[in-house]
């Protein structure tokens, strides 16, 4: 009874953080329909693309530490978006997140076998590496393109504020359909990804596919880091802490956590959202809010971690 009147608790929690993310200060209703409503379903996708891909790459690589920005995921579709943006295709920065978030899954897959084995921690330096890279590049540009800054920094520091225009607002409409079509089919994953955290060799006895399976989870979850980085930007450390917390009252099975890690997420994120916008009087990026709050998670993970 009480485990049930917790989880009422929090789902009617969540829906409180929407009702008052679109209607704190009596907007009038071309502000919801044309602004508010547009970044909600922004904040909640992003929120939750984070936080569910993120208890899969811990669940999946077996280390607590993993999640799309680790792996170096984000900082390649930031890459692929902020070159088609400064290069005047804006419309298709998406596809730009998309090509470059594949360039870096494909980089990190690479350097993450050793003599044709898998390894899970190659695959975590590697994604640091390659992040780093792409990171790299980034300040290439933003010095050789100083009057593309503002484009830039949105993209490095996380901007939930996305104007859409129409045809926008069209295109992001059939790709946020085409990610939840993704997210819904890794949820029918996790029995697979529960049995493949057990080890390659027991998951390959009970009959699964492990490099086919592990493959098709880095292509599906890499088009939508792609998506979710070409217009909201990076957005550091949601697939961190969420799931750990998650974790925390449901300690098993993959399904429960997965669900909750989606809707935990998007709710997170528009809590740090609607701080970024109130917290002073000028807006702040929400990235900057995501990282006050999971550096110190961070550190406290790794102590938890060596105790």
């Amino acid at each position: 009874m009480k485990k049930t009147l917790f989880w009422i608790l929090f789902f009617l929690t969540g829906l409180a953080v929407i009702i008052a993310y679109l209607f704190i200060g009596k907007p009038n209703t071309n502000i919801i329909t044309q602004v508010r409503i547009p970044r909600l379903l922004l904040t909640l996708f992003t929120g939750m693309a984070l936080a569910g891909i993120g208890s899969i790459y811990q669940l999946m690589l077996a280390n607590p530490l993993a999640e799309p920005y680790i792996l170096g995921i984000s900082s390649g579709a930031a890459f692929g978006s902020i070159v088609l943006g400064i290069t005047g295709f804006i419309m298709l920065m998406p596809i730009g997140g998309f090509i470059g978030a594949g360039l870096t899954m494909l980089l990190v897959w690479k350097l993450a076998h050793h003599r044709g084995r898998f390894d899970k921690t190659r695959l975590l330096i590697a994604g640091v590496i390659v992040g780093m890279f792409f990171a790299s590049g980034i300040s290439l540009i933003m010095y050789l393109h100083q009057q593309d800054t503002a484009l830039i920094l949105g993209t490095l520091m996380g901007n939930l504020g996305h104007i859409f225009t129409k045809n926008e607002w069209i295109s992001f409409l059939f790709l946020f359909s085409v990610s939840l079509l993704i997210l819904i089919y890794l949820y029918f994953k996790s029995t697979a990804i529960d049995i493949l955290s057990n080890g390659d060799l027991y998951a390959a006895s009970l009959g699964i596919n492990v490099l086919a399976l592990r493959k098709q989870i880095f292509v599906l979850t890499s088009i939508v880091i792609g998506i979710s980085v070409a217009y909201a930007g990076i957005i550091g450390f949601v697939g961190l802490i969420i799931p750990h917390i998650i974790r925390f009252f449901v300690p098993s099975g993959q399904k429960n956590i997965y669900l909750l890690s989606l809707w935990t997420g998007g709710i997170f994120l528009l809590a740090c959202d609607m701080l970024a916008k109130h917290l002073l009087s000028m807006e702040l990026p929400v990235g900057i809010i995501t990282s006050f709050i999971g550096c110190p998670f961070f550190m406290w993970l790794l102590l938890k971690r060596d105790n």
